[in-house]
């Protein structure tokens, strides 16, 4: 027999994308012929490893037994969680339990314990995925900069092949041998000449021009920006706010970028052009909680995306610019 035990497969039905965002998708344990599955990798370009299990007949038979056991109808379906119960480590965890003894790893970081952010940076930054990684780092609340166990860091992949190359079990050597089964080339990265960095920051450059250019189109361009702007910032904090206190994703929890994404940030948007009194004391305190922001940058329990530094310094920029403006009406 040459089959693929796969735990890593979901059903596109009318509703991923509703459990998706909820927190709700429901991944399974596939089995398919290995020569399908080859095939699937070739055209995707990706390398295929193979380590070979030291076991007997005997705890070969009983890992094949849980592995069948496991692909039933009423066994094969379980609640996807991204960093404990994923499809890595649901492969680790059913070797562990039908290898003949407890599975002892060595230290996969022994000069330091990253965060589980550092190690998705490792992924990250390989490949130049500078707009994955903002996207991450946007949703991903401070749960996520809380330092691995070395059992813990093995939800990735290339973790659970490099301590499986080392683990032992009763005495020997989990891994007994270790094959090139399909060596492919990379594909393109993401990388692109507008990474998040350089866009925000030709967006402070431009409209940071603007703002003091005495041209009335300068004015109303940035007048334009401005509602645009803060009804982005507002309606990222509303998204923040929901897949916290909203779905179940439990890393959305506790996130640190509704300081500068501020939820009110949507109805002051349509106030603008206003300029009421209350409007400008809102935008005093929103330039002053900003700057304490950039104060406080390096010391939050959560690692904030280094790109949005620009992006941060053009809210307190228009905020205090706003703030400063005469006011058109004076009703409150």
């Amino acid at each position: 027999m040459d089959d693929v035990y796969n735990y890593g497969t979901f059903e596109f039905a009318p509703d991923f994308y509703y459990k998706f965002v909820k927190g709700k998708l429901i991944y399974a344990l596939s089995v398919e012929d290995f020569r399908d599955f080859l095939g699937a990798y070739q055209e995707e370009s990706r390398s295929v490893m193979e380590q070979e299990l030291a076991l007997n007949c005997e705890q070969k038979q009983k890992l094949y037994a849980a592995l069948r056991a496991n692909a039933e109808p009423p066994n094969r379906s379980y609640r996807y969680d991204f960093l404990f119960d994923n499809c890595t480590t649901r492969a680790r965890d059913i070797i562990e339990q039908n290898s003949g003894g407890g599975v002892n790893y060595k230290t996969l970081f022994p000069s330091s314990q990253p965060t589980f952010r550092d190690l998705i940076y490792t992924y990250l930054d390989r490949e130049h995925q500078d707009w994955s990684k903002l996207g991450i780092d946007l949703l991903l609340g401070a749960k996520l900069d809380r330092r691995a166990t070395n059992k813990e860091a093995m939800f990735l992949p290339d973790n659970l092949m490099k301590a499986m190359d080392s683990a032992s079990v009763n005495g020997g050597l989990l891994v007994k041998a270790k094959t090139s089964v399909l060596t492919m080339p990379d594909v393109a990265s993401e990388s692109y000449f507008i990474t998040p960095a350089v866009l925000f920051t030709l967006l402070l450059v431009i409209i940071g021009a603007l703002s003091f250019t005495k041209k009335r189109w300068a004015k109303r361009v940035v007048g334009v920006f401005d509602f645009v702007f803060f009804f982005i910032l507002g309606l990222s904090g509303v998204l923040f706010l929901f897949m916290w206190f909203g779905t179940d994703h439990q890393l959305c929890a506790n996130n640190y970028n509704l300081l500068w994404a501020l939820p009110t940030h949507l109805i002051a948007s349509f106030f603008l052009h206003k300029r009421l009194a209350w409007l400008r004391k809102y935008f005093l305190i929103v330039f002053i909680l900003t700057v304490l922001l950039l104060v406080l940058w390096a010391f939050l329990p959560q690692h904030l995306n280094t790109a949005l530094l620009p992006l941060v310094f053009l809210i307190a920029l228009r905020s205090w610019m706003i703030s400063r403006t005469e006011n058109a009406n004076q009703g409150v």
